[in-house]
């Protein structure tokens, strides 16, 4: 596993996401992607086919929208709560009905109950230890409950094409994964049920290319807004059928963008 080493402070003791939580999480832009209805689509997709109801805890929830997603395609089905270190992103997510913890996850005294499953979408990437994290939620878990990792994958095709010039190489990347070592990272304590490689982004491959500058908070924000426009039009229905067939085979061959894993505790 590549990781980076020093860590600056901020990122250790979350002041940097603290920082940021009002410029960046709650900007139009950031909001306007991670609240579009097809946001999520394969995230939610993979959760309900393990988990079709119960009590979940989403681990760097952010503002909440996973959670929001969640509750909306699905009314009544879960039991959804938060946490995160960014004060400003969860006090959007309460704004929208949604339970959020403030402690510190890996706290001794953070222990809100059993769930019956655990998120960490985008979020082991982003905290020094991320074995104490899935100790940790294994913790939480009721017996035979699932945890649900998402992490950007190292070995990708974009990572290949464009090396420390693709925009999510970032300084607040702590870990970079691929299938292997997260299932190293993650077994034991757990069982991996399902894992595979999913999402690609051809005009981020592209955007990077060609770029003389790496792409800012901003900019990933503004272009996630774009995609998700690009994704609802039906016009595009044929070129997104497309787009489908090659995700599809990059993540036949570990080449997409991120890495996703199910774990049976």
């Amino acid at each position: 596993m590549v990781y980076a080493s020093p860590v600056p402070s901020a990122y250790i003791d979350g002041s940097y996401y603290e920082d940021s939580g009002r410029p960046f999480y709650l900007s139009d832009d950031k909001l306007a992607g991670d609240f579009s209805p097809v946001r999520f689509q394969r995230e939610l997709g993979i959760f309900n086919r393990f988990c079709k109801g119960g009590k979940v805890l989403d681990v760097g929830c952010s503002t909440g929208a996973f959670l929001f997603a969640l509750k909306e395609k699905y009314p009544g089905a879960y039991d959804a709560f938060g946490t995160d270190v960014s004060g400003p992103a969860l006090d959007h997510a309460e704004t929208l009905g949604l339970t959020v913890f403030r402690e510190n996850f890996l706290s001794p005294s953070f222990a809100p109950g059993k769930f019956k499953a655990i998120t960490f979408w985008a979020t082991l990437e982003h905290v020094e230890q991320p074995g104490l994290f899935l100790l940790k939620a294994h913790e939480l878990l009721e017996p035979g409950g699932f945890c649900f990792v998402l992490v950007p994958n190292f070995r990708s095709l974009a990572i290949r094409l464009l090396g420390v010039r693709y925009r999510y190489v970032l300084a607040q990347h702590l870990n970079y994964f691929t299938r292997a070592t997260l299932e190293k990272i993650a077994s034991p304590p757990f069982v991996p049920v399902w894992c595979s490689t999913t999402h690609f982004n051809p005009w981020v491959v592209w955007q990077d290319w060609k770029g003389t500058e790496k792409a800012g908070d901003q900019a990933r924000a503004s272009l996630l807004v774009k995609t998700n426009k690009l994704k609802s039009k039906k016009s595009l229905a044929p070129v997104r059928a497309i787009y489908r067939l090659a995700e599809k085979f990059l993540g036949a061959v570990d080449l997409a963008d991120n890495c996703v894993m199910v774990l049976r505790k």
